[in-house]
């Protein structure tokens, strides 16, 4: 009797789940419980992703993380603050534990697994998503495998959405950082051109391992070139328009926050009027057209 052809999917998941099961320093740990304990018995998990999970020195640096709940009426106990979640997601909050700096952003478990999948254009969730990972807390088995489950959408996603536009026959770290090329340029970003190189430079072997399941569960989904990358685009950056003003008021200190993360990947040296930093709101708006002009951000 012969044997089962592999599930990619199965795989794929496989994979997910023991990366996402590697360990991490303990005080990102120690932090992420922090988190969660911010948000009570409505936390289901916390994901450490971005540029310091590829690098050892956290000092001085700001942390990432996504705070998975339950449901944002039982996440917050400010309506608004629920509203403002479901309507343009996630909330960004700082956060400071033990001498360390983070944000973490906050998303329901259905907006988890949504975000991840193609069912959506906005590549914000899933482009980050198909990159490494790392679940540093969990409320229970059942917070484990949902937070798994919607990982494991996100690099087929990436995929599925990239060969709508770019030359399929390329070799697979190629493939990989044209994709990620693909979703920095919808976003309004503070980050250098050669982001979606670095990325996968920082840890090619991973990708490799991924490319072969990750195809494949991306054709059995099929191409979702609805509206294409030019749609992408244009809906990306009126979303991060949107974003960055909700986050000016929802991140304390969120004016500041934006021009240090201008300042650092940008290589500018922008300073704010004590008028702009007690005003954040009206600050990141007025800031974009010039910051947009000078290269800044893209």
């Amino acid at each position: 009797m012969s044997a089962s052809p592999p599930d990619p999917a199965a795989e794929l998941k496989a994979l997910v789940r023991a990366e996402l099961a590697e360990p991490v320093d303990p005080k990102v740990v120690a932090m992420a419980k922090a988190v969660a304990e911010q948000h009570g018995a409505a936390s289901r998990a916390v994901l450490f992703y971005g540029s310091c999970l590829r690098e050892s020195e956290l000092d001085g640096r700001m942390l990432d993380f996504y705070l998975i709940v339950s449901d944002y009426g039982a996440a917050y106990d400010k309506a608004w603050l629920a509203t403002a979640n479901r309507l343009i997601p996630p909330n960004v909050f700082p956060f400071a534990h033990d001498g360390l700096a983070a944000k973490y952003a906050v998303l329901s478990e259905a907006d988890f697994h949504r975000l991840n999948g193609p069912e959506t254009r906005n590549s914000s969730v899933w482009a980050r998503f198909a990159q490494p990972s790392r679940l540093v807390w969990s409320a229970d088995e059942q917070a484990t495998d949902r937070a798994v489950d919607a990982v494991a959408r996100a690099a087929p996603t990436l995929l599925s959405a990239a060969l709508c536009s770019l030359d399929n026959a390329r070799p697979p770290l190629e493939l990989w950082q044209a994709a990620f090329a693909l979703t920095y340029s919808v976003e309004i970003r503070a980050e250098k051109g050669d982001r979606s190189a670095s990325v996968v430079e920082a840890d090619p072997q991973r990708y490799l391992r991924f490319f072969g399941p990750a195809m494949a569960a991306a054709r059995s989904v099929g191409r979702r070139c609805r509206g294409g990358w030019k749609r992408r685009r244009l809906e990306g950056k009126l979303l991060s328009v949107a974003r960055l003003a909700k986050a000016s008021a929802t991140f304390a200190g969120g004016a500041e926050y934006i021009a240090w993360k201008i300042n650092r990947h940008a290589g500018t040296e922008l300073r704010l009027s004590p008028w702009q930093k007690k005003h954040p709101l009206v600050t990141a708006v007025t800031l974009l057209p010039r910051l947009i002009r000078s290269g800044a951000i893209r």
